[in-house]
């Protein structure tokens, strides 16, 4: 299947590289690629430059946001949060129609300094304004609870742990837990929330989920309901 990740920091990095050694045809969407390419620094969070990864995944495609998204029959949505509507919007609404769109961003907002708020929260959701903003698409919140590593390679976390999902087409939800079984989740684990309202619930989950990294000083953990499976 031919996927366009939008983003290109170490979520969109990892998503795609899973993607492509899944055997799927992958893009990734840059606002503008050949400055992202000429980068020669790390990124603010220390990731070597694009270039460097694309050399060592040549069967990934860097292109341009709206390129991108036409190619790919899905879409998943790593933008940063604050900029996620902006890159779709670059992306192209017609490109986006019909299709299913994973989001995996959140909205964290970094402007009150450190650590991160949410912007929107509680009455909204990044995943609902994206929906709101693209009528056309089959948005899908998941896998924006956990680390880029753990996303692909789940049994980092020993035990049972969970992935949540939530959206308003029945079909793409579908379509979502497939892909997580791909990419090693067991389809028990997959637990869906319901319509993309419930975007709200998984979002706030990244203060918890922060300030729970900074305690255990590592990113291989993550959550799971006791009982899920059990109505208990």
């Amino acid at each position: 299947m031919r996927y366009a990740v939008l983003g290109t920091g170490v979520v969109g990095r990892t998503i795609a590289g899973k993607l492509a050694a899944l055997g799927h045809e992958v893009v990734i969407g840059t606002r503008d690629p050949q400055a992202t390419v000429a980068r020669t620094e790390p990124d603010a969070y220390g990731n070597p430059p694009i270039a460097q990864w694309l050399a060592q995944h040549t069967q990934v495609r860097l292109l341009s946001f709206a390129d991108a998204a036409a190619f790919g029959e899905a879409a998943v949505n790593t933008t940063a949060g604050a900029v996620s509507l902006q890159a779709l919007q670059a992306a192209g609404a017609d490109n986006l129609a019909g299709k299913i769109l994973l989001d995996i961003a959140n909205p964290l907002d970094f402007s009150q300094g450190m650590p991160p708020s949410l912007n929107p929260v509680n009455t909204d959701s990044l995943g609902e304004q994206i929906q709101r903003a693209f009528p056309e698409a089959k948005v899908v919140k998941t896998l924006n609870t956990m680390n880029s590593q753990v996303m692909v390679e789940p049994s980092r976390v020993a035990g049972e742990h969970d992935v949540f999902v939530c959206g308003d087409d029945t079909d793409a939800k579908k379509f979502a837990t497939e892909l997580l079984a791909e990419f090693g989740w067991p389809r028990e684990s997959v637990i869906d929330l319901g319509d993309i309202t419930a975007a709200r619930g998984t979002e706030m989950l990244l203060p918890v989920w922060l300030r729970l990294w900074g305690a255990l000083g590592h990113a291989d953990f993550n959550f799971h309901i006791q009982g899920a499976r059990t109505g208990a």
